[in-house]
């Protein structure tokens, strides 16, 4: 399940941070890492779920070589989902595999 966190309703990321230009109304960003099985099927949850909803865009981040950035936002663990507003801040953060489910109504945070 996707769980709002208070710390990181004041973080927010740029399109320069994150590699990739911004969701017109979201951003799902994705923290994985090479051998990290769980990131695989993650990966097809979030861009089906991009595909789905207009104006929403799907980031994968490597964790291994974006180490500053994983510091900042406390990743723990891959797969770590954020979910951006179309200002770049965080209003949604989940560990492990995310159902399809819970990142629609996720997104419904964001938009």
């Amino acid at each position: 399940m996707l769980q709002e966190r208070t710390k990181d309703a004041v973080v927010r990321l740029s399109a320069d941070e994150l590699g990739q230009e911004l969701g017109e109304r979201a951003t799902l960003v994705q923290f994985s890492t090479a051998f990290c099985q769980p990131c695989r099927a993650t990966r097809r949850v979030l861009a089906e779920v991009a595909g789905m909803v207009a104006g929403v865009a799907h980031v994968e981040i490597d964790a291994e070589e974006r180490l500053e950035l994983v510091r900042r936002l406390e990743i723990r663990r891959t797969p770590t989902v954020l979910v951006l507003d179309a200002d770049g801040r965080v209003v949604r953060r989940a560990s492990g595999q995310p159902r399809r489910a819970d990142v629609i109504v996720a997104l419904g945070a964001a938009v």
